[in-house]
């Protein structure tokens, strides 16, 4: 559904060395998503929802005081970007917020797994001012931003930024550079945004939006036109793109074509529901689980005793994401699982990779036992990817 939400506030900062500054007016715009399910037996019928923005929110912001000046400037950049930060890891695609309507709602049937990567190649930009070519020119044309240093910056949803390299004094640069997304859902915007690099800062060439739906309607090749603070300028950007769908096969993991910087072979998905049978006195229990693969390394939120909260047996409910490419699914290394009371490790169990990799459905869990009748309830799928169209891209079944 689509939300709208225009809502008065008096937010005022006020601090030394400085003047006071605030927000009377928010405006908040975006499509939301809403996940009823699993069904169960008993009131309300509905274990859990949750809740994600399919695409970053627009956000819009009215201040007060000595920022009023800078509605549109450094200001106003400044705090968008730290407050749609926080939205977008909490509640825009691959992300969703979690609320469980039913305590004993199973987690492993409430999780929606990522439907598969879109590989995006930046190809090339035209149709800008005449090129520069002698260095006399070539300072002019900069001066006069005729002729600018150009980059891209892609994103979809809430995965992180991904910037080409710099193209130096073009009007018609091209990258031909290749990276790919997590996505969870065809009606998530590919976001170019094209750069003119500068010592003084960069400037804004101009933006161009597509959806992964568009995308694959379109044949994967599109001619994208630009526009800048919402008004048409010359130019277009041309992108190539594909969707591969996830699947539980490891034929990907070792093929040429995912073997490219920038390209992911597969994904491991790792659910953490909870813990079962910590030993301690609740009062100064403060369980998390951390998981570790290679270099990466996430970890839980820390419980705490509280009204309702079994602290002995804590339920957690996070999921987190590893892209896999070719270098780390021919490592093999395992996944590592410990269970922490404060920073102190209780007990950790490795879940290899040929154990999962030869898994049915290439999932492994639920319970894995730490020691002293202590587990871990959480599992690990891996999946590699495989060529579709917009036909074969549907969502996956529960």
């Amino acid at each position: 559904m689509n939300v709208s939400w225009d809502g008065k506030c008096d937010i005022e900062l006020d601090a030394d060395m400085m003047p006071a500054l605030g927000v009377e007016h928010v405006k908040l715009f975006g499509r939301l998503s809403i996940l009823l399910g699993p069904l169960t037996n008993a009131i309300p019928l509905i274990g859990a929802a949750q809740i994600a923005f399919v695409n970053p929110p627009i956000l819009k912001l009215d201040f007060t005081g000595a920022a009023n000046v800078a509605d549109f400037s450094i200001v106003d950049d400044t705090v968008r970007g730290i407050l749609l930060g926080v939205i977008n890891s909490m509640f825009t695609l691959p992300n969703r917020f979690l609320v469980k309507l039913d305590a004993n709602a199973d987690y492993f049937k409430t999780y929606l797994y990522p439907l598969g990567v879109v590989r995006v190649t930046v190809e090339k930009a035209t149709g800008f001012a005449e090129e520069a070519k002698s260095g006399a020119k070539k300072l002019f044309s900069k001066l006069t931003r005729a002729s600018p240093d150009c980059y891209v910056k892609v994103d979809v949803g809430a995965e992180p930024t991904w910037k080409t390299t710099t193209k130096n004094n073009t009007t018609n640069p091209a990258w031909n550079e290749t990276h790919d997304f997590v996505v969870s859902d065809l009606d998530q915007c590919i976001k170019i945004d094209m750069k003119d690099e500068d010592v003084g800062g960069d400037d804004d060439v101009g933006l161009a939006v597509t959806t992964v739906r568009e995308a694959l309607l379109a044949g994967g090749r599109q001619e994208l036109s630009l526009t800048k603070k919402e008004q048409p300028v010359d130019g277009k950007v041309s992108i190539l793109t594909e969707f591969h769908y996830f699947e539980p096969s490891a034929t990907s993991f070792s093929a040429s074509e995912h073997k490219s910087d920038g390209k992911l072979c597969g994904l491991a998905t790792i659910l953490i529901a909870g813990a079962y049978g910590i030993k301690g006195q609740r009062e100064t229990l403060k369980p998390s689980v951390k998981v570790t693969y290679g270099k990466e390394s996430f970890q839980t939120a820390i419980k705490a005793d509280a009204p309702g909260t079994d602290i002995n047996n804590p339920a957690f409910d996070q999921n987190f994401r590893i892209p896999i490419t070719s270098e780390m699914a021919s490592s093999g290394q395992a996944f590592r699982f410990a269970l922490l009371d404060g920073e102190k490790e209780v007990g950790a169990v490795e879940v290899p990779w040929a154990d999962i990799a030869g898994a049915d459905g290439m999932v492994l869990g639920k319970r894995f036992e730490i020691g002293g009748g202590t587990f871990i309830n959480g599992s690990v799928k891996l999946a590699g990817v495989k060529l579709s169209s917009v036909e074969g891209a549907t969502l996956p079944g529960r």
